[in-house]
C-alpha cells in the first residue's frame, strides 16, 4: 500500500472503478473542489455525512514572536478552515 496518493493517482483509480474517463473524472473532482472552496469563503459549513465537514474557523488578532529575533509581534485576526472527519472516515482509518 502507497503511503501517499496524488491527485492524478486519485483520478485514475476512481476512472477505474466507475468506468468513466479520466478527463470526465477530474472535471467532477474540480467541480467538487470548486464548490467547496466557494461555499467555505462565504462562510457555509460543507458537509458530507458519515464522511467530512469543511468549514470556515476565525482566529482573532494575537500577539507572538519573531522566532529568529525573538521580538514580540502582532499577529492580525484571519481565517482559517477546519476539516473534521466523520463516522465512515473514522472507521475506515481504524481497519
Amino acid at each position: 500500500m502507497a503511503d501517499s496518493i496524488n491527485r492524478s493517482d486519485l483520478v485514475s483509480a476512481i476512472a477505474a472503478s466507475t468506468g468513466q474517463s479520466q478527463a470526465s473524472v477530474n472535471g467532477v473532482l474540480d467541480a467538487l473542489l470548486d464548490e467547496l472552496a466557494a461555499n467555505v469563503s462565504k462562510g457555509a459549513k460543507v458537509t458530507v455525512p458519515g464522511w467530512f465537514s469543511v468549514e470556515r474557523t476565525h482566529r482573532a488578532a494575537r500577539a507572538g514572536r519573531n522566532p529568529s529575533t525573538g521580538e514580540a509581534i502582532q499577529i492580525a485576526a484571519g481565517y482559517g478552515v477546519k476539516l473534521s472527519a466523520g463516522s465512515k472516515l473514522k472507521a475506515a482509518a481504524k481497519s
